[in-house]
């Protein structure tokens, strides 16, 4: 009987997996739909590779984790395997230089897709999920989830990237601009003192990257936060305050940061015939005053300063969207349902973002509004390792690496963060300078 049970929660494991690399897998191939083939050769983020190398490195990321060590399967063609290995994030001064012709053709790179696909496909098949099937660091349904929540996590940056080329290079409709009847109305909330419960346990049965570990607790002082993201307005009102040429709100190497590359703007907006334009996926619109401002850290730390509040640290923001009164935690801001189209703007529903004061079903138990999606939140939290901390012994890089003081975390999750990704504990992190990324704020007061 035991072992008919073990065999049947095997059964169930692998067709979950299935399922979900199947949808991941649909999502990435809808992106790279967008975009013409010549397309695939531009470098929209210069910090980045050209588009190409994205298209191969998905599925040469699933090999490479995958074809030994759980397939027990030959290299089909180690020379790619090593090419599109290895994404970049350089935060120095180099940037890649590379051209379109050191890169392999399409047709190629799509060969090769295929081919890794079918033969992981065909091994996946045989693989045992019985018994401690979750167990150890280095299990098939480890490895197997950080197959899926990477690709993941790739469809949502690569957006970020496609964001930035012109309009005419992609195929796609402008989508419905999303409109609240109610003016926001900004107010602070006060957070009683409490506890942030951060990080997984490490016995735990749910999927966790080598960051979210281990669990502890910091105790949180009372203080108020912002109850909505600051608004395209309210970073207008910065602007206009001479916000981006007063010396006082940057930090010296922000400041040198922002003069070096003539920044004077959030990198989403245009200047055209007189008035502020948003660049959405699609189209370009007058600049929603009720959508939340995307900037880079360095530009939320400014605004904040000419405020004379703070960013929230990670256990702040944490304490504000997850915890209660009673000094305990719910799941999801608003309690332990599954993430729904009620509860915010996530899950690649839409591209781009929605007003501030939209989805009041998201909010938390103290009414802070939006904490999960149209946005992730910048912190003012440095990326480093909880206690505890043990890299991925399969991917020592992937968390360590960026453990350079130049990283800052960030929360919540934006229109493009699938839903997995929206557990409390998942950390995502970025350079302070870097505008790309679909993020905004909120300011915090003791």
């Amino acid at each position: 009987m035991a072992s008919m049970l073990a065999k049947q929660q095997g059964v169930d494991v692998r067709r979950a997996l299935a399922t979900r690399i199947t949808w991941a897998r649909d999502r990435s191939d809808e992106l790279f739909a967008l975009l013409p083939a010549e397309a695939l050769y531009e470098r929209p983020i210069p910090e980045r590779h050209r588009i190409i190398f994205y298209l191969g490195h998905l599925e040469a990321f699933d090999w490479n984790l995958l074809h030994d060590s759980v397939f027990s399967l030959k290299s089909l063609h180690p020379e790619f395997d090593r090419l599109f290995a290895f994404g970049i994030d350089p935060v120095g001064d180099g940037l890649p230089d590379d051209q379109p012709s050191d890169w392999p053709s399409v047709e190629f790179v799509r060969n090769y897709v295929s081919q890794l696909r079918s033969a992981l496909d065909a091994a996946f098949t045989k693989v045992a999920f019985e018994g401690e099937a979750r167990s150890g660091t280095a299990s098939p349904w480890t490895l197997l989830n950080v197959a899926i929540e990477h690709r993941l996590m790739h469809v949502e940056t690569l957006a970020y990237m496609f964001h930035q080329l012109p309009l005419d290079r992609k195929f796609g409709r402008p989508e419905e601009v999303l409109r609240t009847s109610a003016p926001v109305q900004h107010r602070r909330i006060v957070i009683p003192a409490g506890v942030a419960a951060l990080g997984l346990q490490r016995d735990s049965q749910e999927f966790g990257w080598d960051n979210e570990y281990e669990a502890h607790a910091i105790p949180v002082p009372a203080f108020e936060i912002d109850r909505y993201k600051v608004t395209n307005q309210q970073f207008l009102e910065f602007m206009a305050a001479g916000g981006y040429e007063t010396r006082a709100f940057w930090s010296d190497d922000d400041w040198e940061w922002k003069n070096a590359q003539g920044i004077t703007h959030p990198v989403f907006w245009e200047h055209e015939d007189g008035q502020w334009l948003f660049r959405g996926m699609f189209a370009k619109i007058p600049l929603p005053l009720s959508w939340p401002a995307y900037v880079s850290h360095a530009e939320a730390q400014a605004f904040a300063n000419w405020k004379g509040k703070s960013l929230p640290t990670e256990a702040q923001w944490h304490r504000a969207a997850y915890g209660t009164p009673d000094g305990g935690d719910r799941y999801y801001p608003w309690g332990q349902s599954n993430p729904s189209k009620e509860h915010g703007n996530f899950d690649l529903h839409r591209w781009d973002p929605a007003p501030v004061n939209a989805f009041p079903g998201g909010d938390s138990v103290f009414g802070v509004r939006g904490m999960l999606g149209n946005g992730w939140e910048w912190t003012s939290t440095v990326f480093a390792p909880f206690p505890g901390f043990e890299p991925f012994p399969f991917y020592r890089g992937y968390s360590a690496d960026f453990f350079d003081g130049r990283h800052f975390v960030m929360k919540g999750g934006s229109a493009r963060t699938a839903a997995c990704l929206l557990r409390p504990t998942f950390r995502n992190w970025f350079q302070g300078h870097y505008q790309y990324v679909y993020a905004g704020f909120r300011c915090v007061s003791q």
